[in-house]
């Protein structure tokens, strides 16, 4: 009796692990099951995609047209790129506000009736135009120019951070503002500081970039760059090198010149404005104010015009002590001596003075920038031809 216990204990066990391995195996089999489940749902849903994709594809291309007047039934008259104009029907999923003349639109390529509304048409080279991360420059990292800040303060940022003065004290803020002065002065930084301080968009762009070869090109830019500055407002727009555009008009022959005159003349119709332009300001920046044209100075188009001079010696201190405040300096570097011996320099020739001390001082494998080396710093960047001048007994060690 006992033996046969035992026997059938040893049944029981194996048909125990039997019934584990087959419990395991149909969890296995539930798994899979659920995975091909959800890897069937994930196909389908992928075909469906490709089979609109395909049909997409399939179906015929429409046509680029534009409004040429809007009907009192609802109709509109297009013009195809083809050439003639056409009276066509909406589709009703069209806001009819939308439809004005000038806008583009896509024609339904048998019936040529309106399907969609496209954007405004934009030459590439102007969205490159757009800086796309604000400058970082602050009117704490210009130095020499205080009256020139708060000009510039008053007809740019001061309209766009607080037009309710201007509305209550009854007169319109200035359109735009164009300083001029010799090169390195700051008026790029200046630029910049306010479009840092609006937190405005900044769009820069260089005169001669207008400039074009075939004719009507550098007008239709000028137009596009006050487009995309309506649409993207509030905005800066900074014309660098105006000089290239708005030099005075003279009588030409050739065909460039007449073209770079058709250039200038929209900008001017730009400037002027017979739409309100909004939170859109303009900033011009020359060396040459001498030769641009007359009708590009008067008010209304550049309202407030500024003079960025060479710094004096108070602005070279600050423009000194500006670009060597990250700089190891030794004791006996003098700001009130190297501003003397730097009369007649730019900003932008104190930044490479202050540059070329540092790299003295690396070649002598130093980490602090002495007095001798900004002198030698000096003589290099001006092209002194004679020695440096008497420095009041300062002796370098």
């Amino acid at each position: 009796m006992s033996e046969d216990l035992k026997l059938l204990m040893e049944k029981l066990r194996k048909l125990e692990e039997e019934y584990q391995k087959l419990r395991e195996l149909y969890r296995r089999l539930e798994d899979e099951k659920r995975f091909i489940e959800s890897e069937r749902i994930r196909y389908e849903r992928e075909v469906r995609r490709l089979k609109s994709e395909i049909e997409r594809l399939r179906s015929p291309p429409l046509l680029v047209g534009t409004i040429s007047d809007v009907l009192e039934d609802g109709r509109v008259v297009v013009r195809s790129s083809t050439g003639p104009k056409f009276v066509v029907y909406t589709s009703q999923y069209i806001n009819t506000e939308e439809l004005k003349p000038g806008t583009r639109v896509a024609l339904n390529q048998q019936t040529l009736a309106v399907v969609s509304v496209l954007p405004s048409a934009k030459d590439p080279m102007v969205y490159a135009f757009e800086v796309e991360e604000r400058p970082n420059v602050t009117y704490e990292e210009i130095g020499g120019l205080s009256q020139q800040i708060e000009e510039i303060r008053e007809a740019i940022e001061l309209p766009m951070l607080k037009p309710n003065l201007f509305k209550e004290v009854g007169i319109e803020p200035p359109k735009g503002v164009l300083l001029y002065g010799p090169p390195g002065t700051g008026k790029t930084l200046l630029a910049k500081a306010v479009a840092n301080q609006t937190k405005a968009t900044f769009i820069r762009v260089v005169g001669s970039e207008f400039v074009q070869k075939f004719i009507g090109e550098g007008a239709r830019l000028v137009r596009e760059v006050f487009q995309l500055a309506k649409e993207k407002a509030p905005s800066i727009i900074f014309i660098d090198e105006l000089d290239a555009i708005a030099a005075r008009r003279i009588s030409s022959d050739t065909s460039g010149d007449r073209e770079v005159q058709r250039t200038m003349m929209q900008l001017l119709a730009e400037l002027d404005g017979f739409d309100a332009r909004g939170d859109v300001k303009v900033i011009g920046a020359t060396n040459r104010i001498d030769i641009l044209d007359p009708a590009i100075l008067r008010p209304g188009r550049f309202d407030r015009i500024i003079e960025v001079p060479l710094p004096s010696y108070e602005g070279r201190i600050q423009i000194f002590k500006i670009h060597s405040r990250k700089m190891k300096l030794a004791k006996d570097v003098d700001f009130n001596e190297l501003a003397r011996i730097t009369e007649g320099a730019t900003g932008a020739d104190i930044r490479a003075i202050c540059t070329e001390a540092g790299m003295f001082a690396i070649r002598e494998e130093r980490i602090e920038v002495r007095m001798f080396d900004f002198v030698r710093a000096v003589d290099k960047v001006l092209k002194r031809s004679q020695p440096i001048p008497d420095l009041k007994g300062v002796m370098f060690v």
